[in-house]
């Protein structure tokens, strides 16, 4: 029987080395490729594939991410097969949890392995979100979630602490960050979204005011009165940013502080 298969991974390469292995198998076809995480849970969904292929580290939200996404939805998940770059905890929790995972760069005798693996799960689909659930969990209590971003700036590429974010912004697809404090730095981020972004953040700190921005709520220096009922926020960045609220996002603004 032929398996389908979904394909996850931020890097090009990676997704065409591993549908070229797959197809060189000849009992499987991969019916969809994707580059985040946003596109996993939308593939899944649309295809629901026998098999995914799921990158552990992607920008934004990211394999585990997906997972539990999917798993607090009660989305009953095919067979996943995550692929990484060799993270020692990881492979470890994997093992643990009898959920197989690829080493990069992949491997044809390894990637049948994992096939032929996935082909004796068939049926014991409940059994595997199960797994899936206890790897996830076992992750959360041994690691700390980051309290770090990773922002391009000048060349360099500087891990910056969550709560020094002021505010993100997008235009013509570039995430601009801007911190506060006395860093101030400016750069953009990996994200490919806003959403991408605020998966990342913390959502008692992080609030989407507008469709084009995103705001460090402890970062707020003035609400400003605007014309209609509306409001902009003053940041206390350097340049004192003025950042429009949506009107969907006025409700929210006088619930936090009381308007």
């Amino acid at each position: 029987m032929t398996l389908t298969a979904v394909i996850i991974d931020d890097e090009q390469l990676a997704r065409d080395e591993l549908a070229f292995l797959l197809k060189e198998l000849g009992d499987v076809q991969v019916v969809a490729l994707g580059k985040n995480g946003l596109d996993a849970i939308h593939l899944i969904r649309e295809h629901s594939p026998d098999l995914v292929f799921l990158d552990v580290q992607m920008p934004g939200l990211d394999g585990f991410g997906v997972i539990k996404k999917l798993l607090d939805k009660k989305y009953l998940l095919p067979n996943i097969v995550f692929a990484t770059a060799f993270d020692q905890y990881a492979v470890k929790a994997f093992e643990v949890n009898a959920v197989d995972y690829l080493l990069k760069p992949f491997d044809k005798k390894r990637v049948a392995q994992a096939v032929l693996k996935a082909r004796t799960r068939m049926d014991t689909a409940s059994s595997s979100n199960e797994k899936l659930e206890t790897l996830v969990k076992m992750l959360e209590s041994q690691q700390t979630p980051t309290s770090k971003i990773l922002i391009k700036s000048v060349g360099r590429m500087l891990l910056v602490n969550q709560k020094d974010i002021c505010h993100a912004s997008i235009e013509e697809g570039i995430i601009s960050i801007v911190t506060s404090g006395s860093a101030g730095i400016d750069g953009h981020s990996n994200c490919r979204t806003l959403e991408e972004l605020l998966e990342s953040l913390d959502p008692n700190m992080f609030w989407r005011a507008h469709r084009s921005y995103l705001v460090n709520i402890n970062h707020i220096r003035e609400v400003v009165p605007w014309f209609k009922s509306s409001y902009q926020l003053r940041m206390d960045d350097k340049k004192q940013t003025e950042i429009p609220v949506s009107r969907a996002q006025t409700k929210r603004l006088r619930e936090l502080f009381g308007l």
